[in-house]
């Protein structure tokens, strides 16, 4: 059960990281404040890897093909989920826009079963009730936010496949030191990420490119937010099934909406709170069913 105070650690330092990226879109514009967790990162991951490294100093790693496609698909996936959802919450609210990506509960265990893991009933009820309290949270109730709603569930569907990619991508890589498969699985998906994003904005739009590296600062601390919350990501998919640790991140969408309301001046109805209360029951059933 490690895993799931994993799971809330990363989940907190992931509101964090939304908020600086946000603060960034208006300038970089989504790809290159996409741009800005991976390459910003990259440094941070680089040293997980390294403490890692040192707490399994007798573990030997192997690089198949198969963690090399699984990082190429979870990195391309990501990439795509993390701009929609950046759009999504400027088309919407800070805290809805985090709750809209938790569509990726469901299609985690979905693509999680596909893959060949397996959850047992209560799980999969209380995977359900998580999904049907989420849909009531975000339901649209005006222009906005029917049009953050696509966009949300294109990030939810990004990440979930996200998700059973990488958890593939350590077990390939080294099942029995999960932390270390973890770390090395980040450092090598952001490598791929940053590359891509760099190259793809030199051509295509260098003013974002520019954007996004000029307030180095910001981008400095929105980078070691992602990558910490990243490697706790990581490691919790190393652990356990991606759904269930899906559901438990649901904690970040409590926190996002404080995020919100403090940061953002944004609130939340009563009716919300009551259905954020109803996923943290399913939640429980997802986490100990």
């Amino acid at each position: 059960m490690l895993w799931i105070p994993i799971t809330v650690a990363a989940a907190s330092l992931q509101v964090a990281r939304n908020a600086f990226q946000r603060g960034l879109l208006a300038g970089a514009r989504p790809w290159g404040a996409t741009l800005v967790r991976f390459l910003f990162g990259l440094p941070f991951s680089a040293l997980f890897v390294i403490v890692a490294i040192g707490l399994a100093p007798h573990a030997q790693p192997t690089f198949s093909r198969r963690f090399w496609l699984a990082c190429a698909i979870g990195g391309g996936a990501q990439i795509l989920g993390t701009a929609a959802m950046l759009v999504s919450m400027r088309r919407s609210s800070f805290a809805l826009g985090t709750v809209f990506q938790q569509s990726g509960i469901p299609l985690a265990a979905v693509f999680g079963a596909a893959f060949g893991d397996h959850l047992s009933p209560a799980r999969w009820f209380g995977l359900a009730l998580v999904a049907a309290a989420l849909a009531v949270l975000s339901w649209p109730r005006g222009g906005a936010r029917w049009s953050a709603a696509p966009l949300g569930l294109a990030a939810g569907a990004g990440f979930a496949l996200a998700s059973n990619a990488y958890r593939q991508s350590a077990l390939a890589l080294d099942p029995t030191h999960p932390v270390l498969a973890a770390q090395i699985t980040l450092f090598t998906v952001q490598a791929m990420q940053s590359a891509a994003l760099v190259a793809w904005l030199a051509l295509r739009d260098r003013a974002a490119l520019i954007a996004a590296v000029r307030p180095w600062r910001a981008s400095l601390a929105a980078g070691f937010f992602g990558a910490a919350a990243s490697g706790l990501w990581f490691t919790a998919f190393a652990l356990s099934p991606a759904g269930p640790v899906r559901a438990v991140g649901v904690v970040e969408a409590p926190v996002a909406a404080l995020a919100g309301r403090r940061v953002f001046a944004e609130k939340l109805s009563p009716w919300q709170w009551l259905a954020a209360i109803t996923a943290a029951c399913g939640v429980g059933l997802a986490a100990l069913g």
